[in-house]
């Protein structure tokens, strides 16, 4: 056995192996674990150059696998953009752009978020396009709202954009117009976003440089929290080149899945489908892995694109049977997820409402049968969000073997919370995120905190949020379906070694055993000793990705 680098013991190690959950001690060689046991028998391997850390009664874990995240974005975020609370009124939103406006050379992109879709009717008014062009002079703006689904745009953007009275609504998205002047209102929904997101983009000099140290700077956020490991939730060409250039110059401090888009995103990426798909592999490196295909079934919610079941609340304009429309039919869907299949793929699909979750079953149901069962289960494909499912399909996930990809930051009462209620009849919006029953019914279940659609990539806040249902924040009184409430081990392996099986990383990271990655945490605090309310307060002491320390708390 070769002799450890390094040991740490007088821990308290929760290993998240379903053999052996606990531990004292591990040693580390190679970037690797070689030992996890009793202090006593981890110590016995120390050779005259190993080092020894004491943890002194900290607790130790798997570094946090987020399975869903769009980091090149937060890390852009962080790096150059206006930012936005999504708990902000309309009025401390325009506050903050002519806060950034006066401090902006004339001319320039005022860009970033978010704000929330609480405020979306607001927005869809004349007077606040005429509001945002008055704090905004001559600066063309775009605002991200929390779902970053939907942009707000002001006058001078969309002049720049090309958008009057006569531009048709592209593929999938919406121009929202004045119903009087048919002037279009600054709002653009869903495949509209990306018209702005083109035109910003068109706007920065060097492009490739600014994606890189966005890239960059999104790792070290997440290594702050603890993340060793993370699937990018839609990788478009520029920020696949960002990954591989600072992997191949050994700076990527984790593992990343990329998931690339099979259609036109939000973004308004022009390289997606099968001409992106044919290219991921000039950019696979150690930790960068072009593993899956992105679809989108549905919109969201908020904004009554997601595809449900049941009618959202009635409305003059839609009426009272409305319950919004899927993007992609079944036989497309099937065509996708056979394609991924015989490229060695997988897909993530977006899912945010029941009827979309049920046809993405639907498909993926059609391809296992086709293959037979001879082939064994298939590859473990994503329904992302799965926030809405009916019960009769909550047992298709295990039978099937596809993985929940679950955005607990994003659910638990709050801003979106409230914005869903709006659209959605309450009866239907309380059954939001069925947990238990997922978890009962055997599903593979995996975390992810879609940041930026959150401010902060910060697990503990899902963590607490999934044990308590309720706002770790405060802020928001109440439960949301209590009874759906998952106990810390459950919630600890979603976050660690389910998320990586769901990556099909298991092999390489997600739990503290023998042969593993050597990826885990030190945090502040026995997490089985505190009450769940005080989770999200947890600190990460140190962050540690093959055995090097990439983080530590200042």
């Amino acid at each position: 056995m070769t002799r450890p680098e390094r040991i740490l013991h007088n821990g308290k190690i929760f290993t998240a192996d379903a053999d052996r959950s606990r531990a004292q001690a591990i040693a580390v060689a190679g970037g690797a674990f070689v030992a996890v046991g009793s202090d006593l028998d981890v110590k016995a391997l120390a050779g005259p150059g190993t080092e020894m850390v004491d943890l002194r009664g900290r607790m130790l874990l798997p570094g946090i696998v987020d399975v869903h995240n769009h980091h090149l974005r937060g890390g852009q975020a962080d790096l150059y953009e206006l930012k936005i609370l999504p708990t902000m009124s309309l009025d401390a939103v325009l506050d903050a752009v002519r806060a950034r406006c006066a401090v902006t050379k004339p001319g320039e992109w005022v860009f970033g978020g978010i704000w929330g879709s609480h405020l979306v009717e607001a927005i869809s008014q004349a007077s606040a396009l005429a509001a945002l062009d008055a704090v905004s002079a001559a600066h063309p703006v775009m605002l991200r709202d929390d779902s970053q689904h939907n942009r707000w745009v002001n006058s001078r953007a969309l002049e720049l954009i090309g958008i009057n009275a006569d531009t048709p609504n592209p593929q999938d998205g919406e121009i929202p117009r004045d119903a009087e002047t048919k002037a279009a209102t600054g709002l653009l929904l869903e495949r509209a976003s990306g018209l702005a997101e083109q035109a910003v983009e068109r706007s920065i000099p060097d492009l490739a440089a600014r994606n890189k140290a966005s890239c960059r700077r999104a790792v070290e956020i997440l290594n702050g929290y603890g993340v060793t490991a993370f699937q990018d939730a839609t990788t478009v060409l520029p920020f696949l080149e960002a990954l591989a250039a600072l992997d191949r110059a050994n700076e990527l401090n984790g593992w990343c899945v990329t998931s690339l888009p099979g259609q036109r995103t939000l973004s308004g990426a022009d390289l997606v489908g099968d001409e992106l798909i044919a290219r991921r592999e000039a950019y696979r490196t150690r930790h960068v892995r072009p593993d899956f295909i992105k679809l989108f079934m549905d919109g969201v919610p908020t904004t009554r694109t997601a595809a449900m079941l049941t009618p959202y609340r009635a409305t003059r304009l839609q009426g009272c049977c409305f319950c919004g429309d899927p993007l992609i039919s079944i036989p497309a869907l099937v065509r996708w997820i056979a394609k991924a299949e015989k490229h060695g793929m997988r897909v993530k699909v977006h899912c945010t409402g029941d009827a979309a979750v049920r046809d993405t079953l639907d498909a993926i149901d059609v391809v296992r049968s086709f293959n037979g069962p001879g082939n064994g289960p298939g590859p473990v494909h994503h329904i992302a969000h799965a926030g809405f499912v009916a019960a009769a399909d909550i047992p298709r996930f295990r039978a099937l073997n596809v993985a929940a990809d679950l955005s607990p930051i994003i659910w638990y009462p709050g801003p979106i919370q409230q914005a869903i209620r709006a659209a959605i009849p309450q009866e239907r919006a309380d059954c939001y995120w069925p947990l238990r029953d997922l978890y009962e019914a055997g599903a593979l279940m995996a975390a992810g905190s879609d940041w930026p659609v959150v401010a902060n990539p910060d697990p503990w806040l899902g963590i607490e949020g999934m044990i308590t249902r309720r706002n770790p924040r405060g802020g928001y009184d109440g439960a949301l379906w209590p009874e759906q409430a998952l106990d810390l081990e459950t919630v600890l392996r979603i976050y660690t070694i389910n998320a990586a099986r769901a990556m099909g990383l298991s092999d390489l990271t997600g739990s503290v055993e023998a042969g593993r990655s050597a990826d885990f945490i030190v945090v502040d605090r026995d997490l089985f000793a505190n009450a769940p309310e005080q989770l999200s307060q947890t600190k990460v002491l140190s962050t540690w990705f093959e055995g090097r320390q990439v983080h530590e708390a200042g």
